[in-house]
């Protein structure tokens, strides 16, 4: 299971995670819930306690990931497949321009 926290002008929004079951799943911050009520990460994301699940990766996330000459570039650096979609994301889009931003959440079994 990977996760990253995804921020909103620098203040966290939510967590996306990739389940080892290969779902997708998005759940806004209690906390961003209560102070930002209207301010949606996308369209088709809007604030709600409710757990999004898909999947594939959200098609806004997607779109955060770099595409043709740059994606060759990131992807033969960090040597991610291209296939793989979460990882581009987390190695990619931690300052990605624009508002959203996103940062893994390294798990302590990782290491092991």
């Amino acid at each position: 299971m990977r996760s990253a926290e995804i921020f909103y002008n620098e203040v966290l929004a939510g967590i996306l995670t990739e389940t080892d079951e290969g779902l997708y799943t998005f759940q806004y911050d209690k906390e961003y819930i209560n102070s930002f009520p209207d301010k949606f990460i996308s369209f088709t994301m809007p604030v709600t306690d409710t757990i999004f699940i898909e999947k594939r990766l959200f098609s806004f996330f997607e779109g955060l990931i770099p595409e043709g000459w740059l994606l060759d570039i990131a992807s033969k650096n960090w040597k991610i497949n291209p296939n793989d979609r979460m990882g581009l994301l987390m190695s990619c889009c931690q300052n990605c321009i624009g508002a959203v931003s996103v940062k893994p959440i390294h798990n302590e079994d990782e290491n092991e």
